[in-house]
């Protein structure tokens, strides 16, 4: 399985002395074969598949910006997914670029920060890509926040959006719990 993320982030995988890339390999079960002058991974000799294909989301993870211990929970979690939206499709050029990714982390990332406290994704603006980390619902509804975003809404339309959805989640756990 190979998967190429850029030469910036592959110090980050390895991390200090080869020891993000011990673990990973440790816990995956798999041993990652790192190419630093391209940043392609390779994971070979998995044990697992389904766990070669969760170490391969954890390193796509790291590769789009976010860091080894928020990527990690990727491999203790079976129903956690990332999802990768390609900004680039959404903006004409560099300033468009950088104005809808300044929409997206907000004034001191205050946007980011409200998206990922009212959903539980966790979300990750690097290069031209917004990532999120979280179960379907949860990116279901992020997505479609960020969507508002690009299409120009208003920053309290959207937070009023993820409020009411943030409700909805809370009445469907509690619904699912039942009586205590």
């Amino acid at each position: 399985m190979h998967i190429r993320i850029p030469e910036e982030r592959v110090g980050v995988l390895v991390g200090p002395g080869g020891s993000m890339k011990a673990l990973i390999e440790e816990k995956a079960k798999a041993k990652l074969e790192i190419d630093s002058e391209t940043g392609t991974v390779n994971i070979a000799e998995a044990q697992d598949p389904i766990l070669a294909m969760r170490a391969a989301d954890l390193v796509k993870a790291i590769g789009r910006g976010f860091s080894p211990e928020r990527a990690l929970v990727i491999l203790d979690d079976d129903l956690l997914m990332l999802d990768v939206l390609d900004l680039s499709k959404a903006v004409g050029t560099k300033a468009d670029m950088a104005r809808v990714k300044g929409r997206i982390i907000g004034k001191d990332g205050r946007t980011r920060e409200i998206m990922e406290r009212l959903t539980g994704v966790k979300l990750s603006i690097y290069g031209k890509t917004a990532s999120l980390l979280g179960y379907p619902e949860q990116i279901r509804i992020t997505r479609a926040a960020i969507e508002m975003l690009l299409d120009g809404a208003p920053h309290g339309n959207v937070y009023s959006f993820l409020e009411k959805k943030h409700q909805e989640m809370a009445k469907q756990e509690m619904s699912e719990q039942g009586p205590i």
